[in-house]
């Protein structure tokens, strides 16, 4: 059976309640981290197939990442179990310094589904404190237009970032003194209006311009 380390976030999963959900993971900061993914809040635990960022099956995320680093949409999926290989997905995260977590740390699902439109966010994440835990971080990259939008809000940056394209945020730099830029992509998830390979290739520009 396949043993990885836990990020689940236990505390704040018992501390849900009155319709208040709590992160349920733990940030994953790779000290090595150049870069953060960060979403809005990860779908109810009933969709989950791992305890791990982007745990939803049917979500492409990790399908975009094998195809962009190994050619194979397929590299970090388990077919049979219906699962993604998280002690897999770990190790590759580790290795090449990509974080995650989401912008916010608390929310409301107005409905019971994944949807970002149905989220209420009630305490969005210090994302400064991610970035201080980041001292060799070039980008945050977010994939929908609600992590987008609260965390242009919370960073003060003054203008929102078109799908494929990146801003810089005011008053950020890493330990070498370069600027820290948000770049947007187009979401991973399979609602979002773009063929798979559309997807693979603005993630690996993204990769490609930050010299992954």
């Amino acid at each position: 059976m396949e043993q990885t380390t836990s990020y689940l976030n236990k505390e704040h999963i018992a501390r849900s309640q009155h319709g208040v959900e709590y992160h349920p993971l733990i940030p994953f900061l790779p000290a090595n981290a150049k870069v953060l993914f960060l979403g809005s809040f990860p779908p109810p635990r009933k969709r989950w197939c791992m305890d791990f960022y982007y745990p939803n099956f049917i979500n492409d995320h990790w399908r975009i990442e094998g195809a962009v680093f190994f050619g194979d949409r397929n590299y970090f999926v388990d077919e049979d179990a219906k699962r993604f290989k998280l002690a897999d997905i770990v190790a590759f995260c580790q290795e090449k310094g990509i974080a995650f977590f989401d912008t916010s740390t608390a929310i409301r699902r107005l409905q019971d589904n994944a949807s970002d439109k149905f989220l209420e966010v009630v305490e969005p994440t210090d994302i400064c404190a991610l970035i201080a835990r980041l001292p060799q971080l070039q980008a945050i990259v977010t994939t929908g237009e609600k992590a987008t939008e609260t965390l242009c809000t919370s960073m003060n940056i003054p203008s929102v970032p078109k799908v494929n394209t990146y801003v810089p945020i005011p008053n950020t730099l890493n330990s070498h003194g370069q600027q820290v830029v948000l770049y947007r992509l187009p979401s991973s998830s399979r609602a979002y209006p773009l063929a798979f390979e559309k997807k693979v290739e603005a993630y690996k520009r993204m990769f490609e311009l930050l010299n992954r």
